[in-house]
């Protein structure tokens, strides 16, 4: 599995996890609903910029997001 793969499926997770729709981890992360998607498809590479947007939005720490990609893609 590739890092995007790992990485979107990581996120769709933890998103899930807390209940959260598309919409409302990109409002929260201010990011685009469509990128976040992209995100989750492993279609588009997260910025360290978007990764804290990400993990602030979710209430986690940026390194327990890369630990859980590190995890999963390993």
């Amino acid at each position: 599995m590739g890092i995007e793969d790992a990485f979107g499926q990581v996120v769709r997770r933890m998103r899930k996890e807390r209940h959260l729709s598309q919409e409302t981890l990109a409002f929260n992360s201010h990011l685009d609903r469509s990128f976040i998607s992209l995100l989750e498809c492993g279609r588009k590479q997260p910025t360290l910029i978007t990764i804290f947007q990400i993990a602030r939005a979710l209430n986690v720490s940026p390194s327990e997001i890369i630990k859980a990609v590190e995890e999963l893609e390993g």
